[in-house]
């Protein structure tokens, strides 16, 4: 009896160290080479910089944008006030990249706190700037490119890597955005 325990026991923490090794799987290189060729150039897209700077210009605090995370991820749908984020000319911009290849799953822009700017879908929460979406790619002004590993995205059904990118209004960093790519969808 101990040995079929034993033996059962081993049996699960191999299954979930074999479940976090394939959650940990990095991006493939066809994903990091399209981040830092032409992912990149989209956070100089001027649709985009001028919705970071007007949302930048608002004056927001840490305090209300938390303020209105937690509104947005106690909300079912999507409301108004969301619905102007994806209507708004960056919106529409994103769509229209979003329509561009079919494995773009997602976009979304971010002002200099990680708030939502404006985006292609309704995101799971208002605020990413506890998020290494946020904190790698806008990196307190200074900007890089971040690449997520491979995740599977419950809500979508698909294995995504989330590759985020300073926006540029010209050699400043003002905030930053980030992609979502369907890996199965890549070719």
């Amino acid at each position: 009896m101990k040995k079929r325990i034993v033996a059962g026991v081993f049996g699960i923490a191999v299954l979930l160290t074999a479940g976090s090794v394939l959650a940990a799987e990095k991006a493939p290189q066809k994903v990091v080479d399209l981040a830092n060729t032409q992912l990149v150039k989209l956070g100089t897209d001027p649709a985009i910089v001028q919705a970071v700077k007007a949302e930048n210009g608002k004056g927001k605090t840490l305090d209300q944008i938390k303020e209105q995370d937690k509104k947005w991820q106690a909300t079912p749908g999507v409301v108004d006030y969301m619905k102007a984020l994806m209507d708004n000319p960056c919106g529409k911009r994103l769509k229209e990249i979003q329509k561009s290849a079919p494995y773009y799953a997602e976009l979304f822009v971010m002002d200099n706190l990680g708030a939502n700017a404006c985006m292609s879908d309704k995101t799971s929460d208002y605020w990413q700037g506890d998020e290494p979406k946020f904190t790698e790619s806008y990196k307190g002004g200074k900007g890089a490119v971040h690449i997520s590993d491979v995740k599977f995205d419950d809500s979508s059904q698909t294995y995504t890597v989330q590759v985020s990118v300073p926006v540029k209004d010209g050699a400043a960093v003002i905030g930053a955005m980030t992609i979502g790519i369907d890996v199965d969808k890549m070719k």
